[in-house]
């Protein structure tokens, strides 16, 4: 997890080398514990936006901030107990926990495990939820080698090696979902790529 990734003016995550989107979903109510200064009990945050989901992450962007809160990007290879949830009376949902990205120079027991959920607010999601968990299924096939339990520190950016090309070719569109698959990737802003989640130079060109 990251609080507030660099993002592009138009409000898309800025991207990593390697990395490819995979779809947008707006309309979501995201839900987040233990954020830090956030000015609520616990730190638990909710706000309305987008998910974007890609071969590396999943990063929710906020219609409007919530305190210092604006944008949250949650690793694939460090999401785990995720679950989809079709409650009778609420929103469909995802739920699940994501482990914390720890700065190189300081100890993972500073930092906490966090949840979050995902409520689909407009619209079904018979698009959004088959290619999350058949991409997340496939992120950790691929990189087994690199998430071993006994790996502490795993680089979230393995999982740019994922094929998701023929996933994404193959994916059901549901005509009740307004999640948007990208085809092509966004081109105008492509050149700028970041290479690490810790690198004190954030995004260079490439």
């Amino acid at each position: 997890m990251a609080m507030n990734p660099q993002l592009f003016p138009n409000g898309m995550p800025t991207l990593f080398v390697n990395e490819l989107f995979v779809l947008a979903r707006d309309g979501v109510e995201f839900e987040i514990d233990k954020i830090p200064a956030s000015g609520s009990h616990g730190g638990n945050v909710k706000a309305r936006g987008t998910i974007y989901l890609s071969n590396i992450r999943m990063v929710f962007v906020a219609n409007k901030p919530v305190g210092n809160f604006f944008a949250f990007d949650m690793p694939l290879l460090y999401v785990h107990h995720e679950k989809f949830s079709q409650p009778i009376f609420h929103c469909n949902n995802i739920s699940g926990q994501v482990e914390p990205i720890v700065p190189d120079d300081q100890h993972r027991a500073l930092y906490s495990t966090h949840s979050f959920k995902i409520l689909f607010k407009e619209g079904g999601c018979g698009t959004f939820v088959p290619l999350f968990f058949n991409l997340i299924q496939s992120v950790r096939q691929y990189n087994q080698q690199f998430a071993a339990a006994a790996e502490a520190r795993v680089d979230p950016l393995q999982a740019a090696q994922t094929p998701v090309d023929e996933m994404m070719r193959h994916a059901y569109v549901d005509p009740n979902d307004p999640t948007r698959i990208f085809l092509q990737q966004p081109s105008a802003e492509s050149q700028l790529r970041r290479r690490t989640y810790n690198s004190n130079v954030a995004a260079e060109h490439i």
